[in-house]
């Protein structure tokens, strides 16, 4: 599925060849930190399935406790998180941040990842539960 997305600020867009079977949650602290949120979602594409239609990403490499280094990139001007990517050469998985894709809503997460580190009042934040919309 070809989407398109963009950071806050407008300094980068994209397109993705998304799938949307392969979308997922993590809650690993990492991906808590680096987003600065509970979790991260997050879509993969083809490989080299990421094509930059305007702007530059910062990148931030960071090292796994596996040793596994891969590429945060983000807007060097707003700081929104687009994507990561293997840091090493060949052809690339990107996994893109769905926050910042234009249909997000059509992507559903099928699978979450380290939920040992899931926040225990996540359960509490379905819309039902706390009022809906502010």
């Amino acid at each position: 599925m070809r989407m398109t997305g963009r950071c806050h600020c407008g300094g980068i867009e994209y397109e993705a060849d998304i799938d949307p079977q392969d979308v997922i949650v993590c809650h690993c602290t990492d991906c808590q930190t680096l987003s600065g949120s509970a979790y991260r979602t997050v879509a993969f594409t083809a490989p080299d399935g990421l094509t930059l239609l305007k702007g530059e990403p910062a990148v931030y490499v960071k090292i796994a406790d596996s040793g596994r280094e891969r590429q945060q990139s983000f807007c060097p001007t707003c700081g929104t998180p687009i994507y990561s990517a293997p840091n090493a050469g060949g052809p690339k998985v990107y996994g893109v941040r769905v926050g910042t894709l234009d249909n997000r809503r059509e992507l559903v997460p099928s699978k979450q990842y380290y939920c040992g580190s899931r926040l225990d009042w996540l359960p509490l934040m379905r819309a039902e539960d706390i009022g809906g919309d502010v």
